[in-house]
């Protein structure tokens, strides 16, 4: 089935991008051609087409994210192609983009096999296929129904479902929490050249020097990011000064809270309450953040009982698609 797949789409990519010698990208879809497999034990919750990491999964909390750069594109991987009948362009620049779909996720049905990339693909670095995003580029991708982020490497093509807009592996998607579950709403971040210093000194490194090239170099030249209007602010905008946040004695206070999201890095919680602030200013609610079993959680509150928050939190999720997980402290 996939050497079927790889083939048509070889055909495919040459009617639109004659200079390409492989195929962008394949799709990822359930083998519905294959015959339905033996009935078999599936874990509580199941993982999206049985494609889980096996019994012993890698510690999720040990892998870290890419460091954004500015690499060489790919000669081949950025050209014009078609796939089940339409065209795509992906862009030959790192610009501007961001989008909100339907994420998915592959993982170990195609860990080792090559990527649009030409690169091996694995399931256990986080990385992502996308049908438009520049081969290889970076991108911040949150969770809607969480507010988890993460930043992965571009390297790979897909999905091609008009309701899906990225395809994450297997730790990508552990780390935004939607593995067992397949899928989930995200906002998808495409990350700059003039992105990249900002989020080096929030690692507190410089930032990585372009890769030379003809192409890297033009990268390295494009435009910084317009400022985003404050209902749309960018998750990438540097986090507020420590002195800013709030007294511990509020945020140790008893009551109904709303956690608004679950980071495993303190700066992405920091980021994420910044976007809360600049699109909510009607909040008058301090917002807290939380440090416990290794998780920077976002706290929202107090409220006097859980009927009062339900109304706040309402108007959370028709203004920001944000769902709040009440918490009784």
């Amino acid at each position: 089935m996939r050497g079927l797949a790889l083939a048509a789409l070889a055909l495919a990519a040459a009617g639109c991008a004659s200079v390409s010698p492989r195929p962008p990208a394949i799709e990822r879809e359930p083998a519905a051609a294959k015959p339905a497999p033996a009935p078999r034990v599936v874990r509580p919750g199941g993982y999206y087409q049985d494609d889980g990491p096996g019994d012993n999964p890698p510690n999720i909390g040990a892998i870290a994210e890419p460091e954004p750069r500015v690499e060489p594109l790919h000669r081949f991987a950025n050209n014009p192609y078609n796939v089940f009948g339409r065209d795509y362009s992906p862009f030959r620049e790192l610009r501007p983009f961001r989008e909100r779909g339907v994420a998915s996720w592959y993982g170990r049905k195609f860990h080792g096999q090559r990527t649009s990339s030409g690169e091996p693909y694995d399931m256990y670095a986080m990385t992502g296929a996308h049908p438009l995003l520049p081969i290889p580029s970076y991108a911040r991708v949150t969770h809607l129904g969480n507010g988890r982020s993460v930043i992965v490497r571009i390297n790979d093509r897909g999905p091609f479902r008009s309701e899906r807009v990225i395809d994450l592996s297997w730790s990508a998607a552990a780390k935004l929490g939607y593995a067992e579950i397949g899928s989930a709403l995200v906002e998808v971040e495409a990350i700059t050249a003039a992105d990249m210093p900002v989020l080096a000194s929030r690692r507190g490194a410089q930032a990585p020097a372009p890769i030379a090239s003809a192409r890297g170099e033009a990268v390295a030249r494009a435009r910084p990011v317009a400022p985003a209007p404050a209902s749309e602010a960018s998750l990438l905008d540097p986090a507020p000064p420590r002195a800013a946040a709030p007294a511990p004695a509020a945020a140790d206070a008893g009551g109904v809270f709303l956690q608004l999201g679950a980071f495993s890095a303190r700066e992405n919680a920091e980021s994420f309450r910044t976007r809360l602030r600049q699109s909510l200013a009607w909040l008058g609610e301090a917002i807290h953040i939380l440090h416990a079993d290794g998780l920077f959680r976002v706290h929202l509150g107090p409220y006097r009982d859980r009927l009062e928050a339900s109304g706040i939190a309402e108007r959370i999720w028709r203004a920001l698609e944000v769902r709040a997980v009440f918490v009784t402290r």
